[in-house]
């Protein structure tokens, strides 16, 4: 039998027969090793400890301390012991898949009666008697012929579609948790018993139709979470009731911002304190931009097909464009057009005007460009998921030498605007070129290390991913991290040599030569729906006094105070504060719970002894216990609080 070496981490080579598993090699190291192992990074892919190796390669041992291969494996499972389960107590459900998705599992089912709360708690009951049986996971691969057979005697109509997409020529493998089969590309745990039994829940049901196509049949999907032990899953369970807590919607209602109907799918219907919040973001981040040396431009939401298909979005992105046919004047046929998804091609357009020299570069242009995304309808959440939306887009047209220097000052620049909204907490992703690329290596090397050099220099560190670059250049991803945890990818800086090429832009170069700029993607918030839900998120609705719709109510306590109140409520507008009165015939209380609903920053309440001194009665959001201070003291602290960070 042939030899394989085997690469370790330590750099150490063991020889082995070809078709050693991986299970046998930790066998071979040590039996402690042997026991608690779960699994194989093989050459960088996941392998299931059973699956035979059959050549070289490099080769990592995982354990239950490796969290990404063991919460995989776990999630995995569970998706199968779930299915299990259901037909286990409904023998006539019929299965489909289970993938692993964030923090847990969903499996699909077909089923006649809904599953209820009820049904979640039986399924796992059933599922921990699965786990404490510790039944052995078995695979197989087999041939097409088998499976088929195999799937048409039990029944399962899903399964033998699935077996139909199969492309030729590919492992047909099976998997067994105990006598129950289903049909997996693996891997998997060596039996039940390896999943935490106290470490996951089953949340929620929901319909989803059978492979995402609405032409086909509803099904039954089953929501699960699950983690390593029961101190994660307990955390994560504390994180999902803060986060419907912090939820935006229910608080976009509580604080009336906005509001979603059916006439308008994924769209947005601003309300005034909703569009306050807005606009006072927009009006900071073009003040922010002036400074950062763009210039503003504004361009057409309805673009003819043309265009887009020089860009190449035309062929790679039509499927989510919206089209608008129009029966132009003397035109033979009607003129297609779509409404603009993204801004790029527009900007290429306003450079393309006129003759632009080296000595023009960087040319720093942005846009919060009006855009219209088509968005399955399952996949709209709120407004951190809509069709149409505005980003605070820019382009930056620069040389090749310029890119590391204006990646810098754009990390400094997203860096200044993110704390200034309360984020500190956050990271950057450089992803590196992809298999399938356009460029030189030469042009990756420089651009990779540009963007690598210029976080360096801006003081931050960056983590990599390999391959995840577009096609034609590497990009900076900007993550943050909220107040429970959760990660938002918002800010991205990308190099491209592609679009000017495909557009046609060039500049006038020292040498009096054309030559094409490099085109650099930029966006600090992403878009303006769907960070002001993740501002909503982060704060609780507590949003910083600047950026607060309404930042101050000042009530009265009796109505003899009335004529005070709105000599307090005009000293603070004259300030430059949104302020208003609440002079209702309602007691004190009944206005400050009210108001404190409405997450308004600072509420101040008068009444005849305030009016006698000229004080207010001053209780901030979140605060128990109020303080009475001197009106003139009042009015230019509440204004200091209430102006931009950068008008400070």
């Amino acid at each position: 039998m042939s030899q394989i070496s085997l690469t370790f981490p330590d750099g150490n080579i063991r020889h082995y027969d070809a078709g050693v598993t991986a299970a046998e090699v930790a066998a071979s190291i040590a039996p402690s090793l042997a026991k608690a192992a779960i699994s194989a990074q093989v050459d960088g892919a996941h392998y299931d400890l059973a699956w035979p190796i059959n050549a070289d390669a490099a080769i990592s041992i995982n354990t239950m301390k490796d969290a990404a291969p063991a919460l995989e494996l776990i999630r995995h499972d569970l998706a199968h012991i779930m299915a299990r389960a259901v037909q286990e107590i409904w023998p006539d459900v019929k299965v489909t898949i289970g993938p692993v998705r964030d923090y847990g599992w969903f499996y699909d089912f077909d089923r006649e009666e809904p599953f209820t709360p009820e049904d979640l708690g039986q399924i796992e009951a059933k599922m921990k008697q699965i786990i404490a049986a510790r039944d052995a996971v078995k695979t197989e691969v087999w041939d097409r012929n088998r499976a088929v057979e195999y799937y048409r005697g039990k029944g399962e109509p899903f399964k033998l579609e699935l077996l139909d997409r199969i492309p030729e020529g590919q492992d047909i493998r099976m998997y067994w948790h105990g006598d129950w089969q289903d049909l997996c590309r693996g891997p998997h745990l060596q039996h039940t018993g390896q999943v935490p039994a106290d470490a996951f829940k089953l949340t929620h049901v929901a319909g989803a139709y059978w492979l995402g196509d609405s032409s086909r049949p509803m099904l039954q999907r089953i929501y699960g979470v699950a983690f390593r032990n029961r101190d994660e899953l307990k955390a994560h369970m504390t994180m999902l009731e803060e986060a419907a807590k912090r939820d935006h919607r229910k608080l976009g209602r509580e604080m009336d911002l906005y509001h979603m109907q059916e006439e308008a799918p994924g769209q947005i219907f601003w309300h005034p304190n909703g569009w306050t919040v807005y606009t006072t973001l927009q009006d900071y981040m073009r003040r922010q931009q002036r400074r950062g040396g763009y210039v503003e431009v504004n361009t057409p939401q309805v673009v003819n097909r043309v265009l887009w298909e020089k860009s190449g979005h035309w062929s790679n992105y039509q499927e989510n464009m919206f089209i608008v046919e129009v029966d132009e004047e003397h035109a033979r046929e009607k003129t297609i057009n779509a409404l603009k998804p993204m801004n790029c091609p527009c900007h290429v357009q306003i450079f393309n005007v006129g003759l632009k020299s080296y000595r023009d570069l960087p040319l720093r242009m942005a846009e919060f460009g009006s855009c219209a995304r088509y968005e399955p309808s399952g996949a709209l959440h709120g407004i951190m998921r809509v069709r149409g939306f505005t980003q605070d887009d820019a382009h930056i047209f620069c040389t090749e030498a310029q890119i590391e220097a204006e990646a810098k000052k754009f990390i400094e620049f997203l860096s200044n605007i993110y704390a200034d909204l309360g984020f500190h907490n956050w990271r950057i992703k450089l992803s590196t070129r992809p298999e399938k690329r356009i460029g030189t290596e030469e042009s990756w090397d420089f651009a990779e290390g540009a963007l690598a050099n210029a976080v360096t220099a801006a003081g931050h560190s960056y983590e990599i991913f390999p391959g995840e670059g577009a096609f034609y250049g590497p990009k900076l991803e900007f993550v943050l991290t909220d107040a429970i945890g959760r990660d938002w990818q918002c800010g991205t800086f990308q190099v491209d040599p592609n679009l000017p090429e495909r557009l046609d832009a060039s500049y006038i170069g020292q040498d009096g030569a054309k030559h094409r700029p490099i085109m650099l993607h930029r966006a600090t918030l992403g878009s303006f729906e769907r960070f002001i839900g993740i501002l909503i998120e982060e704060h609780a609705g507590k949003l910083p006094m600047w950026i607060a719709p309404r930042q101050v109510v000042v009530a009265s306590i009796t109505s003899e105070a009335d004529d005070y109140v709105n000599e307090v409520v005009a000293q603070l507008v004259a300030a430059g504060v949104r302020a208003e009165a609440d002079t209702r015939n309602e007691k004190i209380n009944y206005k400050v719970r009210e108001h404190s609903l409405g997450k308004v920053p600072v509420i101040l309440a008068v009444g005849h002894r305030e009016v006698e001194e000229r004080t207010v009665s001053l209780r901030r959001l979140g605060e128990k216990n109020s303080e009475v201070l001197a009106l003139a003291d009042v009015v230019p602290a509440l204004a200091r609080e209430a102006t931009p960070p950068d008008l400070l």
